[in-house]
């Protein structure tokens, strides 16, 4: 007689329902928020209008679609970057920015606009690469300390990255042209997706998806990987190489949406606690929890964003907002953690 495999092969039914319920509440956002806007009334345009009014059809093919599409991929970006940082390195206080990526792209971003160009490619390119270089100078400095095991010594580097590329901020807006350029820095690192078009969503897609992809496959790993490295050696894993490689596809990802979107904080900090609230802490549950999850959040605050007022309200303050007031609760009830 065959006998039943454990539940922890194959998930309950009850544990795969918030999955199936947080993937129709995201296509319901993805629905709904591409109807709301200001044109042509304040809050809402009528689906028929795409067929009656040529300028309603191109702003809802145009722009509308494009910076949808970019708030859930942003979103679901940087909540998966989250997770995979405070799974490897067993720190629930762990976000996206913590390796100096975010702070080494608002470098980027601000040298561009000061000495080159504000144009959007231009500010995107040098904002990823700076990104990108500020992983590299957290891991070569975490190399030469010694002090610490690795998790400790990556950490205490990205500290200090971060500390500089933050430096070298102030004193590129001491630089730059009260009246010109520093209102556009400023602008920037408030984060938003006003400027979103096809190519730069193109842009992003190129480089998020196949890092998204990876984590997806390897979320599985997470579990062994947030474990010591001695027992994860003991169950198979190549724990250094291992790692290594899903924070790099976590800087990447991370790297790509933040040189388009500028600082947008705290997505990836609270989504992952909300992710483990209501999946439980297993990753191959929890990341894509959070992934929609995040994409959602992201989504409803660009929605805001765009709707609260005549003018635009930058994204980051929005989502640093809703993120503080949710980490505030969570943290009163004990919640910030996960259970298995």
């Amino acid at each position: 007689m065959p006998q039943r495999l454990p539940d922890r092969l194959h998930p309950p039914l009850a544990r795969r329902r918030p999955c199936a319920a947080l993937v129709l509440l995201l296509l319901l956002a993805l629905s709904l928020s591409l109807f709301l806007g200001r044109y042509p009334h304040p809050y809402w345009m009528p689906p028929r209008l795409l067929h009656e009014d040529a300028l309603a059809a191109r702003l809802f093919f145009r722009l509308r679609l494009p910076r949808v599409l970019a708030a859930a991929l942003t979103g679901g970006a940087l909540a998966a970057a989250g997770l995979v940082m405070q799974m490897i390195f067993r720190n629930p206080l762990v976000s996206p920015g913590f390796l100096g990526v975010s702070q080494g792209a608002a470098f980027g971003a601000a040298f561009a606009i000061l000495f080159l160009t504000s144009a959007p490619l231009a500010v995107q390119s040098s904002s990823a690469l700076f990104a990108l270089l500020g992983l590299l100078f957290s891991y070569r400095l975490a190399r030469h300390l010694r002090y610490g095991g690795w998790a400790l010594r990556l950490v205490l580097a990205g500290i200090a990255v971060s500390a500089l590329f933050s430096s070298g901020v102030g004193l590129l807006k001491y630089l730059a042209d009260p009246l010109r350029t520093l209102p556009e820095i400023v602008f920037w690192m408030l984060g938003g997706l006003w400027a979103i078009r096809w190519e730069s969503l193109g842009y992003v897609a190129l480089l998020t998806l196949p890092a998204l992809l990876l984590l997806y496959l390897m979320r599985w790993r997470l579990n062994l990987l947030s474990l010591d490295d001695e027992t994860a050696f003991s169950l198979g894993a190549e724990p250094v190489r291992e790692r290594g490689l899903l924070l790099t596809a976590a800087v990447v990802a991370t790297a790509a949406v933040v040189s388009v979107a500028g600082i947008i904080g705290w997505v990836g900090l609270i989504v992952p606690h909300l992710a483990r609230r209501i999946v439980g802490a297993d990753a191959q549950r929890a990341l894509p929890a959070s992934m929609l999850i995040g994409a959602s959040f992201t989504l409803l605050c660009d929605d805001l964003a765009r709707l609260l007022l005549a003018g635009e309200i930058p994204l980051g303050i929005l989502t640093s907002l809703f993120g503080a007031l949710l980490f505030a609760v969570l943290l009163s009830r004990g919640m910030i953690g996960g259970r298995r």
